[in-house]
């Protein structure tokens, strides 16, 4: 079993930057690949970001592209998801998530753990 914990969100006004970090504890070794997901009030989860634990791969949403990066520290089990030039459409609960075993990043059905979430509010 793997715990996700999500931390780092908060206000912050449009043009703002913000980061996430997310901490893996457990049974990590098996994994393979975190990412980063939201989900805004009346809309579904949807992928923001995704990095392998070997480091040969990012992968971002469009939307995402040129403004947030995502970075890992396998040391210590941290993921993090740095944000910039945020925008109000940004606003949304973000999840981080692990798999042990992804062929397509960007499917949230392909992650096997998920952590509790952390509101991100970008004021205008």
């Amino acid at each position: 079993q793997v715990t996700l914990v999500e931390s780092g969100g908060g206000l912050v006004q449009a043009g703002g930057s913000l980061r996430l970090s997310c901490a893996a504890s457990g049974r990590t070794f098996g994994i393979i690949l975190m990412g980063w997901f939201r989900q805004a009030p009346g809309k579904g989860r949807e992928f923001v970001a995704a990095i392998r634990h070997s480091g040969a791969g990012t992968y971002y949403a469009d939307s995402v592209k040129g403004r947030f990066t995502i970075s890992r520290v396998l040391a210590k089990n941290m993921v993090y998801l740095q944000m910039n030039s945020l925008k109000p459409e940004d606003t949304a609960v973000y999840y981080c998530a692990a798999g042990q075993s992804i062929s397509v990043p960007l499917r949230e059905d392909e992650y096997d753990y998920w952590g509790q979430g952390t509101q991100v509010t970008v004021s205008s």
